[in-house]
């Protein structure tokens, strides 16, 4: 089953094997966030555009990752964003950060859809990070209805979401500790898409998810 989202953030050049062993996983993964620099940066990374290709040669979707700052960020920014994303990574989606979960930024984040779909993108992930308005899963994909630590997630009461049948939630969960089985709780709160990696602190997305070891790219 493709359940498993990797915002992976470490570059091509200086973590290799890395990637080696997530474009293996091909067969396990709903898609890959593209972050060369917190966004596509100013001018292409050939580094990033390799591995935006054998990601696509492998049959995984290829997120381009763009900050909306809760809304506040100029919807024209990320719109040249999302335009970078698909001409220099030839990406298929989008994974919007930092995502307002509240009705009133609705009308930002359908403009930014639309803007999306225009551009090529064929799939939406908006990491919310906790439940959003239900309106929300009239554009989206995939919605992150959580991310935070593996600490606050187990004390996480039953998440109830009041949203349309039609998009998956997802959970990303950091400083998991080795043999925890985040995705049957995942599954438990209605997730069918999630990630777990060991980091911590203010860059976990450096680490691989549990269950991607070096060794599976051998």
């Amino acid at each position: 089953m493709r359940d498993l989202l990797i915002p992976y953030y470490e570059h091509p050049s200086v973590r290799p094997a890395e990637w080696d062993a997530i474009i293996a996983a091909a067969p396990r993964l709903y898609g890959v966030v593209l972050n060369p620099a917190s966004g596509p940066g100013d001018a292409p990374d050939p580094a990033f555009a390799e591995v935006a290709d054998r990601l696509r040669n492998a049959d995984v979707r290829v997120l381009g990752y763009a900050d909306t700052d809760y809304g506040r960020r100029p919807g024209a920014d990320v719109v040249r964003d999302l335009g970078r994303h698909r001409d220099w990574y030839g990406a298929d989606g989008v994974f919007l950060d930092q995502v307002a979960a509240g009705r009133e930024e609705f009308g930002y984040y359908q403009r930014l859809a639309t803007a999306a779909w225009g551009a090529g993108h064929g799939t939406l992930v908006l990491n919310h990070g906790t439940a959003p308005h239900p309106s929300y899963a009239r554009i989206a994909d995939v919605l992150v209805t959580f991310e935070g630590t593996w600490a606050t997630y187990t004390r996480l009461g039953p998440q109830r979401w009041r949203g349309g049948s039609g998009v998956r939630l997802c959970h990303l969960v950091y400083g998991v500790p080795a043999g925890a089985d985040l995705a049957a709780r995942a599954r438990e709160r209605g997730a069918t898409v999630h990630c777990a990696v060991p980091g911590e602190g203010a860059h976990p997305w450096g680490t691989l998810p549990h269950g991607l070891d070096l060794g599976s790219a051998q």
